[in-house]
Parts: structure tokens; sequence; C-alpha cells
């Protein structure tokens, strides 16, 4: 199936590593022009040289996202240098504090991933929204995740901080949807990658008294499909959301985690 995202312009918050570095290089195959925004340029240097070598256009923009001011700042170059938004994804954010109970976690703990998580998702949204408004189109995909459709004990401020973006998205869904714009959410589960390799698991492994391989296997018998989510899975699901074949989808959760969330 053709997508029809050739030749968009995709502005993405996160794209440095994992998932983030996938879901951008997935827009770039896909034929999308790039903004690549984040903190740390140098680790983003990587992704865009990829992305150029696949003959797409990147323009990397160094941004703390909780800063409201330099939102609007990305926003106004990327439309200086390639005229339009079509797509934006936000995927940056952070995970907050592991293992402590709500009544252990610190309000400055709880401020921060707050923070990151709604607040930068908020910026970016709020900065590109009048600029599709204008133009009548344009798609925006929040990454959260699954931990903020049922909770997780130990994992409150993280789970608090992804329920509350689903109410962003919803919200401005509705807000956005009579000027033809599409605004979702997608919500991996738990992905394959560094953390998951190098901290879930052993952490699991160790506590449980078992080897990595059988950590890994009692994560993958907690979800219908019996297997990890990795990187691909979440970014072929914001292209989806990102693409005119999704038109007619608004204000969803997607969740991609082989069934977790349901069961």
């Amino acid at each position: 199936m053709d997508l029809h995202l050739s030749g968009k312009i995709a502005l993405i918050t996160g794209p440095a590593k994992g998932m983030g570095a996938a879901i951008t290089l997935a827009f770039a195959r896909e034929g999308c022009d790039l903004i690549l925004a984040g903190r740390d340029t140098n680790a983003i240097a990587p992704v865009a040289q990829t992305a150029e070598a696949l003959g797409r256009r990147v323009l990397v923009i160094p941004c703390d996202l909780t800063d409201t001011a330099r939102c609007q700042g990305i926003v106004d170059e990327a439309i200086a240098a390639f005229g339009r938004i079509d797509i934006l994804v936000n995927v940056a954010g952070g995970a907050g504090p592991m293992g402590k109970t709500g009544w252990e976690t610190t309000r400055t703990e709880f401020d921060d991933i707050v923070t990151l998580n709604m607040t930068g998702c908020f910026n970016t949204m709020r900065a590109v929204l009048p600029h599709m408004i204008a133009r009548r189109s344009g798609h925006i995909v929040n990454v959260g995740g699954t931990f903020g459709m049922r909770g997780r004990a130990g994992r409150m401020a993280y789970s608090a901080s992804k329920w509350g973006l689903r109410g962003i998205t919803k919200s401005m869904a509705l807000e956005a949807g009579p000027y033809g714009i599409n605004v979702n959410l997608v919500a991996p589960g738990m992905v394959d990658g560094d953390r998951f390799g190098t901290k879930v698991v052993p952490t699991a492994a160790a506590k449980r008294g078992i080897s990595e391989e059988q950590a890994v296997a009692e994560h993958a018998h907690e979800y219908a499909l019996r297997r990890i989510t990795t990187d691909e899975d979440v970014a072929n699901a914001c292209l989806f959301l990102a693409s005119p074949v999704s038109r007619q989808i608004t204000g969803v959760d997607l969740p991609v985690d082989g069934g977790w969330a349901v069961l």
C-alpha cells in the first residue's frame, strides 16, 4: 500500500536513538523531508546523515521541548526552511522514577516527568497547529505508552504523564478536527531495545532468580501475541497515523503492545 507520504515535511522530536531513530528513518524511507529537534544535536547527527543518504532534506534544530518559546522558534525555523509542516511526531520523552510507589515519589520527580512528557508535546502542538489550521491540513502523532492506559505499580509518575498526554491528544483532536487535522496517539508497550535488554531483563532475572532468556520469555507471555514489540512496529503505526490513508481516524489511542493493554 502506498501511504502517500513522499514529499511530505515531518517535524520529529526525540529522533536520536532507539524508537525515535527508527521512526525517523521510517519516515525518511517513505520519502519525507525532515526537521529533527532535540537537545543533543551530536546524537541526532548520525540519524540525520542516514536520512540524507536516502535523498532526504534534513534540518537539525537544538531544542529543549519544555521551553515554550524555543518550541515556537523551531517551528518558525522549519517553516522558513521548508515552507510548511505536514506532520508532527512527538517521540521525545522520559521514563521518570522506577520502582517507587506514589508516596515515595518526590514532588520534583513527579513534576519533571510530567513537564517533559506532557508539556513538551503541548508546546510543539501549540506552535505547529496554527500553521496546519491555516492550510486546513496536517497530521499529529504523539507517542504515549500503555502504562498510561492501564497504570503500573512502581511507575505512577510516568503513568500519570502518559495518561495526561492521552487527554491532550483527544481534546486537541476535537479542536483541530474541523480544520481537517488528525491528532492521534501511539501507545507502545515494552519495546525490545537498549533499556529492555540492559536494564529491564537483567533486573527481572536477578529478582526472580532466573536466566535472562527466561525473563524475556516471561515478558512475552504477558502479551496475547507472545512476542515483544520492536521499534519498527511502533514506527509502522506512526507512519499509518501520519498518512492520508488514515484520513478518517482521529483522537484514538493505538496500543502497539502485542495485546498487553487489552488483557
